[in-house]
């Protein structure tokens, strides 16, 4: 699809929510994630594609597989790529060259659930990410590019998730076999 396209699409959207924001307001496809075998899991959406995720050989996994861990920081560096293509196909700005980079730097001993030796216990998470654009496109200022990422950043979903600390709601159900 040429960015012309998305741009005819984002403008009908806007359209559209403008009209109507209620719109707007939808359930997002919900991820089943089941385990398989030591620390294994596959994942499916609802439109019938899964993946597996496995843990390094050094917490019990084979290694062979991609991290959950990983997949958050895929999840994030695509939605932001899809959002300044988005955002530069609104602006008729060709882009020759995009490329996000997620990384992030963890401390394993809280997936573990270990204490540092005063006793608090180690964050599970990420302790910091950073993201890494990569962007060109002719005749396009250097300026102009760096306020598109800037601006598309702010409308990621993924980043906005991850800097506001959504709240999660736990549901449990235990099930009789």
């Amino acid at each position: 699809m040429a960015f012309q396209d998305v741009a005819a699409a984002i403008h009908r959207a806007q359209s559209v929510l403008g009209r109507r924001p209620q719109a707007g307001l939808h359930e997002d496809p919900p991820a089943l994630a089941q385990w398989s075998r030591d620390t294994r899991v596959v994942t499916s959406h609802a439109n019938g594609t899964q993946f597996q995720t496995d843990m390094p050989t050094e917490l019990g996994g084979t290694g062979e597989l991609i991290t959950p861990g990983w997949l958050m920081r895929a999840g994030l560096a695509s939605c932001t790529a899809t959002s300044i293509a988005m955002a530069a196909a609104t602006q008729s700005i060709e882009l020759r060259r995009l490329e996000v980079l997620a990384a992030s730097r963890s401390d394993a001993r809280g997936l573990l659930g270990m204490s540092e030796s005063d006793g608090t216990r180690v964050k599970p998470g990420p302790r910091r990410i950073q993201l890494t654009v990569r962007i060109s496109a002719a005749g396009v200022p250097a300026s102009r590019l760096r306020a598109l990422i800037e601006e598309s950043d702010r409308r990621s979903p993924v980043a906005c998730a991850l800097r506001e600390a959504l709240p999660i709601d736990l549901c449990i159900e235990v099930v009789e076999d």
